[in-house]
């Protein structure tokens, strides 16, 4: 090998061939040039225009293809800017790879511009390993641990800040090593959850976003009929992980403590599979329900140790489910009572949101990704727009940082170009990465936006008057023209007011070869109950 191909950065972009890490999101700066310089004709590079957008979109991506995704972020204030959206992706347990550059170690000494003072500490604690090597040959070595800890169970981002000078420094070869399995429960502890799941009356299943990211969503249907257990969605999960519209789908738990206990009241043994037990978004103080018998099912010690209460079987979900199926036999008792729907929602001018829902589910096409981020409409989301997805369908944010949406919305059009991606979006919540759009056009994303415009803050509105306050500034918007925006960055867009706009725009959405980006701007009835 010649001299000039021994470098850190040749060894580096090997690595990344060998890992599958040849698409990169990242919005680039002065430090990040020496690793972007020359850069291979058979990788990709996504620019987002905003950092925080960059993260989202590699987390949609990375959520929807199942496999790890590399992001190239600016120093400290590029890192700065994306820290909500890292926040997002260690809620969402994805596995991603998050690079910074950093000043010259040269003149790192002097504290000079652009330079990030103890930058490993700076995405802490949401990342699972934050690094800067202490030497530039140690760069490529570390790119190898952080694919290692990003892909082993609990799943999560890590963080590398990687000096501007190590790139062209000698590097030392490194072989790449393959993912490491993930791992199975005790067969003790499996045998003591089949043994409970024969032995009670009125079992409830509580799911959670890892039997999705795990890929077995079939699996747990099969194993709900079994035993005739009724099924929940867990509170904020960010991924369907039980189609719900089948007949033993239950509803959605509340994140609130009295009201999840209520829920829950009449069943004899529930098991929480693949969710961080219960999270509460309210407090309106403790249940005087007493919860039946509890098994934990979970691949992070921290979350099992977290429960108040149940038995904990610690494992991947993967091999917790097939286990527990195999050994399950269908189990002779009734069935569990259907989730009842409200009727239908009636055309209106304005619209209302329950209408908007009802009408996509209606018109989405079988195949379609759906991404979610409308806070103040998510109650009605759930009554009028059922996701039947058994495999990737259904994406959102599972920590409150808005932005997510919008963004990863293109990163999961992206990762399955054969199939239409639809975002339902609040008109808040879209202003904090509006940029991606941009991004759909240059990549030609097969995405439509479909923005519900409310005018205003009204999650903070509405939960912000139930817990007693009154005159809250800051939560009135209006006024912005979704559609000329979509439009000054290139992305064909629509106004829609009435049924007629909706039906005819949904029918053009979704005829067969439609290509590229969309945006619906849906003005909607600013009206709103209260979430929960």
């Amino acid at each position: 090998m010649r001299s000039e191909d021994r470098t850190v950065r040749n060894n580096v972009r090997t690595l990344m061939r060998e890992l599958g890490l040849t698409t990169v999101f990242g919005n680039p700066g002065t430090t990040e040039v020496p690793f972007l310089t020359d850069w291979p004709d058979d990788f990709r590079y996504v620019l987002g225009l905003q950092e925080s957008a960059v993260v989202a979109m590699a987390d949609g991506f990375a959520q929807a293809r199942r496999e790890p995704v590399l992001v190239n972020l600016h120093s400290a204030g590029g890192v700065g800017h994306a820290l909500g959206a890292i926040f997002t992706a260690y809620r969402n347990r994805t596995p991603m790879i998050v690079t910074a550059g950093q000043q010259t170690r040269t003149l790192m000494f002097g504290e000079p511009f652009l330079g990030a003072t103890d930058a490993p500490t700076f995405p802490q604690p949401y990342v699972k390993w934050s690094y800067e090597p202490a030497r530039a040959e140690d760069v490529p070595a570390a790119l190898v641990r952080a694919y290692q800890l990003a892909t082993t169970p609990p799943y999560g981002p890590v963080f590398l800040s990687v000096p501007a000078d190590d790139w062209d420094q000698p590097g030392v070869p490194v072989p790449a090593r393959p993912r490491t399995p993930a791992f199975a429960p005790d067969p003790t502890a499996v045998f003591e959850l089949v043994e409970a799941l024969r032995s009670c009356q009125r079992p409830a299943f509580v799911v959670g976003p890892a039997v999705d990211h795990d890929n077995v969503v079939d699996e747990m249907v099969e194993l709900a009929e079994k035993t005739k257990a009724a099924v929940l969605v867990a509170p904020m999960s960010p991924r369907c992980s039980f189609p719900e519209d089948h007949p033993q789908f239950a509803g959605f738990l509340q994140p609130e403590q009295r009201s999840l206990s209520a829920e829950l009241a009449d069943h004899d043994l529930v098991v929480v599979w693949g969710a961080p037990a219960f999270t509460y978004h309210v407090y309106r103080g403790e249940s005087d329900v007493e919860l039946p018998e509890v098994f934990l099912v979970h691949d992070d010690p921290e979350v099992l140790a977290r429960a108040r209460r149940g038995r904990g079987v610690l494992g991947s979900l993967g091999h917790a489910v097939r286990q527990v199926n195999a050994q399950v036999e269908d189990v002779p008792r009734p069935a569990p009572k259907t989730y009842e729907r409200p009727p239908k929602p009636e055309p209106s001018t304005p619209l209302t949101a329950a209408y908007v829902f009802d009408r996509i589910a209606d018109a989405l096409p079988a195949d379609a990704a759906v991404v979610e981020e409308t806070p103040s409409h998510r109650n009605d989301l759930h009554e009028f727009f059922p996701i039947r997805s058994t495999d990737g369908g259904f994406f959102t944010g599972s920590s409150g940082a808005l932005g997510y949406g919008i963004c990863a919305a293109v990163g999961v059009a992206m990762a399955d170009p054969d199939r239409r991606t639809v975002a339902v979006l609040g008109d808040g919540s879209s202003m904090y990465g509006i940029q991606a759009v941009w991004t759909a056009v240059q990549e030609q994303a097969p995405v439509t936006f479909v923005i519900l415009d409310n005018a205003r803050y009204a999650a903070v509105a509405v939960l912000g008057e139930a817990a007693g306050g009154d005159k809250l500034p800051g939560v009135e918007l209006g006024g912005i023209d979704f559609t000329a925006l979509a439009t000054s960055m290139g992305c064909p867009a629509k106004r829609v007011e009435t049924p007629e706009d909706l039906n005819a725009a949904l029918a053009e959405e979704f005829a067969e070869g439609k290509q590229g980006p969309t945006l619906l701007h849906v003005k909607v009835d600013p009206g709103q109950r209260y979430l929960y």
